[in-house]
């Protein structure tokens, strides 16, 4: 019997895709916090608690090593949370489900000026550019006095980007 490949990469590895539960905010709280200087996050102006809202977990070997975190408002739901290295495209992909088989017709998240990175990720899984909002996280900085001036790249943050996905 041949012996099977050795993963390299988490990409070489399929993750169970679970909803996030109450024995997931302990982990979630830490690593929303180490990631991002607290816990709450700002979007367009409101301050979420990602605890306290529906989401999913990427676990490897039973381990949680990925989150989704989404707001559903009536068939525009929003992502609020996307922090899975690596594992990014199978929660994104389970929330576009579950969205649409829940009748919501469209997805949309914020992220910052700097974060090239996520824009890079969403638009090459069909996500469009649909807005610009100067200034907005100059003015979220009121709400979150946590957020760094500069961010990837030392590109200062100032500025939110907004994506959208439509579903059928």
């Amino acid at each position: 019997m041949p012996d099977s490949p050795i993963p390299t990469t988490i990409q070489d590895v399929d993750p169970i895709i679970r909803p996030f539960t109450p024995a997931d905010i302990e982990w979630a709280a830490a690593l929303l916090t180490a990631d991002f200087g607290a816990l709450e996050i700002v979007s367009r102006g409101v301050l979420h608690d990602p605890t306290t809202l529906p989401g999913f977990v990427a676990e490897l070997d039973g381990t949680p090593k990925g989150l989704l975190i989404y707001h559903p408002t009536g068939s525009n739901w929003e992502v609020i949370v996307l922090n899975a290295p690596g594992l990014g495209a199978p929660l994104l992909t389970a929330l576009t489900t579950h969205a649409t088989t829940s009748g919501c017709h469209r997805l949309w998240l914020t992220t910052t000026n700097d974060n090239t990175r996520a824009l890079r990720f969403y638009q090459r899984r069909g996500w469009n550019l649909i807005a610009l909002h100067l200034d907005a996280v100059t003015t979220a900085r009121h709400l979150k006095p946590a957020i760094p001036e500069l961010g990837n790249d030392n590109i200062p943050i100032r500025h939110e980007l907004e994506l959208e996905l439509l579903l059928p």
